[in-house]
């Protein structure tokens, strides 16, 4: 019975960074097969099609109460008879220390303001350190895990990866960087049973998200890759470790979100009007006061 074959193909603009990627699926096929298409709903239904693109474009504007991995995992603890435990609290973008988003750029992605959803340079790197790695790594972006943790599921495979370049795409199509990081900060999972920024702050460091220290936003960054494992609350001393690194990266790469010049000229002048205006109420003498 033939499989399942997925075909990424990049596509690459004249300066040799911009990449499209083209997604084929079709049967993988034996030497006596003749190649037949998957499906017709798999490689045609312009319902997933319409669906799919109708999601995305309803979370660009609502926020994303629950994701697949939280029903996950809420299945996985009911099934083995533990207390379901689900901490989830949406917050907007700026009601989240502004270290935070920093903390996960220099852990994670530190190309994401720049990219359109593929770091090509990291997947260069880790494609050259798998040939003599025995545990590989990966090299996926912020987008890339935003579009899992809200559209699909966890678990690893070609499938997957297929359906998380497609929606990648789409999110770095229909939503802003900062939409995008702000969907991520508030559906990934950072604690057992504990998803997003506010219920971290609130269960791990007893405050909200938008009054979580640098070296709170280091720790709970340091222990993304595997928060079930590493405990930010409690870190161990390669979590403190990787802090101690993190903090050094957030110093080296571009602020986020990026400094709007035109409103930061706006600021600065209307900074120097109150200041001026001070000045001038401080100079000028009262009506009844006589200078001798």
């Amino acid at each position: 019975m033939p499989c399942a074959n997925i075909l990424f193909t990049p596509s690459y603009k004249k300066d040799g960074k911009s990449v499209y990627w083209h997604i084929r699926i079709t049967n993988r096929i034996t030497h006596n097969e003749t190649p037949e298409p998957l499906s017709h709903s798999a490689q045609s239904d312009p319902f997933f099609f319409i669906s799919s693109i109708g999601a995305v474009i309803f979370y660009r504007f609502v926020p994303v109460y629950v994701t697949p991995l939280m029903i996950i995992r809420s299945v996985q603890q009911l099934v083995s008879g533990e207390k379901v435990v689900c901490k989830h609290t949406w917050v907007p973008f700026d009601k989240i220390s502004p270290s935070l988003p920093m903390a996960v750029i220099a852990s994670e992605d530190n190309r994401f303001a720049s990219h359109n959803g593929f770091d090509m340079i990291e997947i260069k790197k880790a494609m050259k350190e798998n040939e003599t790695r025995k545990k590989k790594r990966g090299a996926s972006t912020i987008s890339q895990q935003t579009a899992k943790n809200v559209f699909l599921w966890p678990q690893s495979s070609w499938i997957r990866k297929g359906f998380e370049v497609y929606f990648t795409f789409l999110i770095e199509t229909c939503w802003s960087k900062e939409r995008i990081m702000e969907v991520y900060l508030n559906s990934i999972e950072m604690g057992k049973g504990i998803y997003g920024a506010q219920a971290t702050a609130k269960y791990k460091f007893k405050t909200t998200a938008a009054k979580l220290t640098r070296g709170q936003c280091a720790l709970i960054a340091a222990t993304l890759p595997n928060p079930i494992r590493f405990d930010s609350a409690h870190p161990s001393p390669y979590i403190k470790r990787r802090q101690g690194q993190i903090l050094r990266l957030m110093n080296l790469v571009p602020k986020f979100p990026p400094v709007d010049k035109e409103k930061a000229k706006e600021q600065d002048t209307k900074n120097k009007r109150i200041r001026k205006r001070r000045n001038n109420n401080f100079a000028k003498p009262p009506d009844n006061v006589r200078i001798i």
